[in-house]
């Protein structure tokens, strides 16, 4: 279990409810601060759900044990459901991946080191019980995405019921119906920064400078992006309040290059100002507009034939490197599989000089809109938007436009050569 769902769920303002099999991960997050409340036992916990959602509460429920027990729960109960996902990690099925329900935590392990193959068919037929809970809960009206971690592809050779009658999956990648059309293709993906002081106190002051930025950068945005932006608003005046910190004073945030570049900049100004005491390293995740290439999760929203190849990451990366980057990385596997994604990634330390201003104006710029163009070639919508408009902000830079035509215009020229 991660503590960013029910982190998230809270800050939403909404009831949600995470399940985690491994007591120990599930008593530190709760430990951490990440979940408000655990649960054992599904006889005490989904009186508890019906109790929060009579009353309208925002709060966060872990469930300690396995997630297939708790869907086929809710589905028995009649629990409205209205939104649902799966962070299991089925791209690693048989190494901790994902523990088969009708076993405890320890039991699992011991099978998976003792009987391989006992467990392998054990998770198999687990992933076909835990679709048909999902398929009985997204008939009743729960919206199910999958988060992009082989979900969908590992039920679907587990036999699941998980195929529509034309052979594609029952349910989007979050990326294909969310992620993509709303954020990378306009741009906005995880822009991240680290306080190299420690200190809470530049933290806070970062969070005040990327609010302002944000904010002024609304006043002028166009409506495409207005949600975008003021989700973000939202999510960093939140942040303090909800104690997201866990180790390093570290932020990180969802914005367009407009907004990543004028937040460093910021960063740096305050840098040079003793403003905030120390360097700031600024980076992103890899789950962004162009760092990465991974046809079933980053890239599965483009639908030109291109999200197979892996240019993209590599180009990112070197253009990065001799931009100002202070280290890159390349890197295979991250999320969904060896060999199912290329990402690339970069790290800038900013100390308020004016090398490091240039280093941000540069390098921030082709990071972002070498993802946004190829998009925009892919006849995303969102991207053409938000290419033309980068165009009109930065007159020195030149993007070709796709051409559009009619698909069955296409489709007979290539029939009659």
């Amino acid at each position: 279990m991660s503590g960013a769902q029910p982190k998230a769920g809270n800050i939403a303002g909404v009831v949600s409810v995470t399940a985690e099999i491994n007591p120990l991960a599930a008593r530190k997050r709760y430990d951490q601060g990440w979940v408000d409340e655990l649960h054992e036992n599904l006889d005490e916990l989904i009186p508890r759900v019906r109790k929060a959602m009579e009353n309208k509460e925002t709060v966060s429920l872990a469930y300690v044990g396995n997630v297939v027990d708790l869907w086929e729960r809710l589905a028995a109960e009649n629990i409205p459901v209205d939104l649902g996902s799966d962070q299991t990690s089925l791209h690693n099925p048989w190494a901790g991946g994902y523990y088969p329900v009708g076993q405890t935590f320890e039991e699992s392990v011991k099978m998976m080191a003792e009987e391989p193959e006992r467990f392998r068919e054990a998770v198999r037929a687990s992933l076909r019980r835990h679709v048909a809970a999902i398929n009985e809960l997204a008939a009743k009206g729960m919206y199910f995405f999958d988060y992009g971690n082989a979900f969908l592809l590992e039920s679907s050779r587990a036999g699941a019921d998980i195929l529509k009658a034309d052979g594609t999956f029952r349910y989007p990648s979050y990326v294909q119906d969310i992620m993509g059309p709303l954020y990378f293709d306009y741009g906005f993906g995880p822009f991240r920064w680290v306080c190299m002081s420690e200190r809470p106190e530049d933290l806070a002051k970062s969070d005040e400078i990327a609010v302002n930025i944000l904010k002024k950068e609304l006043e002028t945005a166009p409506e495409e992006i207005q949600g975008q932006l003021n989700d973000n608003i939202h999510w960093i005046e939140e942040a303090g309040r909800n104690h997201l910190v866990v180790g390093s004073q570290a932020r990180i945030l969802y914005a367009d290059c407009e907004g990543r570049t004028k937040i460093a900049l910021a960063f740096n100004k305050a840098i040079r100002k003793g403003e905030i005491t120390a360097p700031i390293v600024l980076g992103r995740d890899h789950h962004d507009v162009s760092g990465t290439d991974s046809p079933f999760r980053e890239t599965s929203n483009i639908y030109d034939g291109s999200r197979f190849t892996a240019d993209m990451a590599i180009q990112n990366v070197i253009g990065d490197g001799f931009r100002g980057a202070t280290w890159v990385s390349i890197h295979n596997g991250g999320g969904v599989g060896w060999g199912e994604v290329i990402n690339g990634g970069f790290g800038m330390v900013i100390d308020g000089s004016a090398d490091s201003d240039r280093h941000i104006t540069q390098m921030l710029f082709w990071d972002v809109n070498n993802g946004i163009a190829r998009r925009s070639w892919a006849r995303n919508e969102g991207a053409e938007h938000a290419i033309l408009r980068e165009m009109e902000r930065t007159p020195e830079l030149t993007v070709t436009v796709a051409n559009h035509t009619d698909e069955n215009i296409v489709r007979k020229a290539i029939e009659e050569l």
